[in-house]
């Protein structure tokens, strides 16, 4: 895989929306950052400013979101932040909120790489790290219809194919679909794409005092006959989604990936097993190296 130059922005960016889980006014500013820093993030709202690394080890546990957690504090749903920032290719970011959770926006990237374009990219003098796989990873979730595999990619650099089937008496229907991640298709073919989730979901939700300053026109719900109130972006934009949420979940390795992966029905949970067990692989090829020398 060629390697490339790390990135940065050229200048401070912010985004301001609703929390999806607090309800709260959120305001997230991105700021540049030297060659190797990385992505972090840090809340203003706590006394103590703990920035906190984007990377699988500070995940926290979570349902249908990805969470980081360091020193007693937490942020939520960073998954469509890391999306924008990876899809760009921005490596080098200190992301402040001033909330326990990312502004939701629209559902989808659109907004946070909107501004990130505005913003601009500053080109580093240093080189990106690269992990590439070279053998193939299986996880099986079969008992729950989930699987997950990550395989060499001849092609070098990452490409993500999704299977997205819920069964035939889902209103969601089966779709699926492969995409050779660069800029261009992040933003032609996936920035778009909005969470989705089920009625019975939504209202359960709402029962539990989350999302309750959204409608169903703030992201994809599905009833029985269909979306509810809205409109699709793409005939398949939920597995458009999936594969924005995993494009998002796959940078908290913290470098590039050259692979092909491959996924069943899975989720955040899954991906994040997924980066553990390539960064374990990776561990493992650079030990084998060392040993051999």
């Amino acid at each position: 895989m060629p390697s490339r130059f790390q990135q940065t922005l050229a200048r401070p960016a912010s985004v301001t929306g609703i929390g999806f889980l607090t309800g709260a006014d959120i305001t997230v500013r991105f700021f540049p950052a030297p060659a190797d820093h990385g992505v972090t993030f840090t809340r203003t709202d706590v006394i103590e400013h703990v920035a906190i690394p984007a990377r699988v080890e500070f995940t926290a546990q979570r349902s249908r979101r990805t969470a980081l957690e360091h020193r007693g504090v937490s942020i939520e749903l960073i998954e469509h932040v890391m999306a924008a920032l990876a899809g760009l290719q921005i490596d080098n970011c200190r992301v402040e909120l001033n909330g326990p959770e990312l502004p939701g926006c629209d559902g989808s990237s659109r907004m946070f790489a909107d501004c990130l374009l505005d913003a601009g990219l500053l080109t580093l003098d240093m080189s990106r790290d690269i992990c590439p796989v070279h053998l193939q990873l299986d996880l099986d979730y079969e008992e729950s219809g989930m699987a997950m595999s990550a395989r060499p990619n001849p092609q070098a650099g990452l490409r993500i194919s999704y299977e997205l089937d819920y069964g035939a008496d889902s209103p969601i229907p089966a779709q699926s679909l492969t995409i050779e991640v660069t800029p261009e298709t992040f933003l032609n073919d996936i920035v778009f794409a909005r969470t989705f989730v089920l009625e019975a979901e939504a209202r359960a939700f709402l029962a539990q005092g989350m999302g309750q300053r959204l409608s169903f026109k703030d992201l994809l719900v599905y009833g029985r006959q269909g979306v509810i109130d809205n409109e699709l972006r793409a005939a398949d934009e939920c597995v458009r989604h999936k594969i924005l949420d995993c494009i998002g979940d796959l940078a908290l390795l913290g470098r590039d990936l050259s692979a092909h992966i491959i996924c069943r029905r899975t989720g955040h949970r899954q991906n994040a097993d997924l980066v553990r067990a390539i960064q374990h692989q990776h561990c493992q090829d650079a030990r084998g190296f060392r040993d051999a020398a």
